[in-house]
C-alpha cells in the first residue's frame, strides 16, 4: 500500500501570525490539501504558539470530523503535561512524540531510545489508553539496541527525521549516502515490528527514491 500523505500546516500558521489577521487560513488551506487528495493534517503546537497556535487544535479536529471524516489528525510535540492535555482533549489519530526542547526552531534529532525508554513507555501507554497511535521521532541511522528499546516502550511507530536526507538536495553523492542509511535503519525497525513514517526536508523531488527505498514506508508528512 502506498505511504499516506499528511500536511503539515505549521508554516501556513507561521506566514498567518505575522499579522494580527486570519489569513492565510490554517484550516482553509488544511481543506484545500485534503480536498486534493491528502490522507491526513499535522500540526507541532508549541509552547511560545509561534505557528500552531493552541486554538487551532479544535479547530482543525472539527473540520476533520465534519467534513473529512476519513483523514487522520496527527499532532507532534514534546511530552509536556501541557501537551498531553491538548492531545487528550483533541483525541488526535496519531501522536508522534519529539525529543526536542519545546522552545528550539525545529526538530532535528531522534530520541535516544535507550535513555528515554521508561519515561516514554509511561507516556506510550497514556495515549494508546486514550486510543491514540503513537510514532517516536528517531535518527536516520540507529542501531539495532536503540530500535529495540523503541519497540519496549509500546510505541506503534517511528518517524524517521530525513533532515539529513532532504539536506542533500544540491549533492547526489550525499542523498545517495544518506538514503542508504535510512533504507538500513527501515529494515531494523520492520524486522522489530514497527511502522516507519518519515518527515522533514521532504519534496516531490526526493520523496520517490525514498518511497523506493523504504516500500514498508506507511506515512510522510510534508509542509
Amino acid at each position: 500500500m502506498p505511504a499516506k500523505l499528511s500536511v503539515n500546516l505549521n508554516a501556513i500558521a507561521m506566514l498567518r501570525n505575522r499579522r494580527d489577521l486570519p489569513w492565510p487560513s490554517v484550516t482553509g488551506l488544511g481543506a484545500i490539501a485534503l480536498e486534493a487528495g491528502a490522507q491526513g493534517l499535522t500540526v507541532h503546537p508549541r509552547p511560545d504558539q509561534r505557528h500552531i497556535r493552541f486554538s487551532d487544535v479544535p479547530e482543525i479536529r472539527a473540520l476533520l470530523d465534519d467534513r473529512f471524516p476519513q483523514a487522520e489528525f496527527n499532532i507532534e510535540g514534546y511530552p509536556t503535561q501541557d501537551f498531553l492535555a491538548l492531545v487528550d482533549a483533541a483525541q488526535p489519530e496519531q501522536v508522534t512524540l519529539v525529543p526536542d526542547d519545546p522552545m528550539q526552531p525545529t526538530s532535528d534529532h531522534g530520541w535516544d531510545f535507550i535513555t528515554n525508554r521508561e519515561m516514554l513507555a509511561a507516556i506510550v501507554k497514556r495515549l494508546k489508553k486514550g486510543g491514540m497511535r503513537v510514532s517516536l521521532f528517531c535518527d536516520p541511522d540507529v542501531s539495532e539496541e536503540q530500535i529495540a528499546a523503541a519497540r519496549a516502550t509500546g510505541a506503534d511507530r517511528v518517524e524517521f527525521y530525513t533532515g539529513p536526507y532532504g539536506g542533500c538536495y544540491d549533492d547526489s553523492e550525499k542523498a545517495a549516502k544518506a538514503l542508504k542509511d535510512l533504507e538500513k535503519t527501515a529494515q531494523l525497525v520492520h524486522a522489530a515490528g514497527l511502522g516507519i513514517n518519515a518527515g522533514h526536508d521532504l519534496t516531490v523531488a526526493n520523496l520517490p527514491a525514498l518511497a523506493r527505498a523504504i516500500p514498508q514506508l506507511a506515512e510522510v508528512s510534508i509542509g
